[in-house]
């Protein structure tokens, strides 16, 4: 059940207010027995609710008076305050993320083979966010045909976010989709990278006929490849990321000549 506390109050001035929306204007003794709140520490509850705008007081009257806002201007005051202070929170909390990102070095150079994976499409989805936001230099993206299974909808225009953000950090950007793919992306996405994205320099998309499958190439150093799933050709199964450079060199030369064929993207 709902309560003023949930919005800041302690007991004593939750209590407080609610007996004043029933005694009407009032002293702060009679105000302590309407609420049970001890006449020790009715000022000081008095005073804090008053500095949170839910009551008013008659300073002219001997002995001061004070009456309760009305609710709704009460609640709508004490939700502000809550949202002003999230706000304030979320400002801190970027703060602190912007301090820790300079201070926490990343890995150094992958010298050895590491792999992990991801099964399911929410997981599938989270790993390339991921390592999307991991490179440093270079991403390369080959997709091919949407899958079922995944809100191609959110998927485009959430990894189109995280693409934005990997060129604001200087890393460069190549696309390599299917006319399909291209077909099913939403309109919003087209008009961003129209907008946003097409005459950048360091991002390139292209389409291409001869695009079978969907991985991606992180820094020349990383590959994380859709795995489809073995039942249903055209959904997709998980990812595998494999950190190995010697196979992303591999997977990068066999990248090459279909970039090279491949068709600058119109929308």
């Amino acid at each position: 059940m709902a309560s003023l506390r949930d919005l800041g109050l302690s007991e004593y001035e939750a209590r407080a207010y609610r007996a004043l929306l029933n005694t009407g204007p009032t002293t702060a003794k009679e105000l302590s027995r309407a609420s049970d709140v001890p006449m020790g520490r009715i000022y000081d509850v008095l005073n804090s609710i008053e500095q949170y705008n839910l009551v008013r007081s008659q300073t002219a009257s001997r002995p001061k008076k004070y009456v309760a806002v009305e609710p709704a201007t009460a609640l709508d005051r004490l939700l502000e305050d809550k949202k002003r202070e999230l706000e304030e929170k979320a400002d801190q909390y970027e703060e602190i993320v912007d301090d820790l990102s300079e201070e926490l070095d990343a890995a150094g150079p992958v010298e050895e083979q590491f792999w992990t994976a991801a099964v399911g499409p929410d997981e599938t989805i989270d790993l390339l966010l991921e390592r999307l936001t991991a490179a440093d230099d270079e991403i390369i993206m080959v997709a091919a045909d949407p899958s079922p299974q995944v809100d191609i909808r959110t998927v485009g225009k959430d990894a189109l976010a995280h693409l934005e953000d990997a060129l604001e950090r200087g890393v460069s950007v190549d696309v390599l989709m299917s006319r399909d793919l291209v077909d099913a992306l939403p309109s919003t996405v087209g008009r961003r990278y129209r907008q946003a994205l097409q005459s950048r320099a360091d991002f390139d998309v292209r389409t291409s006929d001869d695009v079978t499958g969907t991985f991606n190439i992180i820094d020349n150093v990383e590959v994380c490849i859709q795995v489809p799933n073995p039942l249903s050709s055209g959904e997709a199964f998980g990812m595998i990321d494999l950190k190995d450079p010697e196979f992303a060199a591999d997977v990068h030369d066999e990248f090459l000549p279909r970039w090279e064929d491949a068709t600058p993207l119109s929308f």
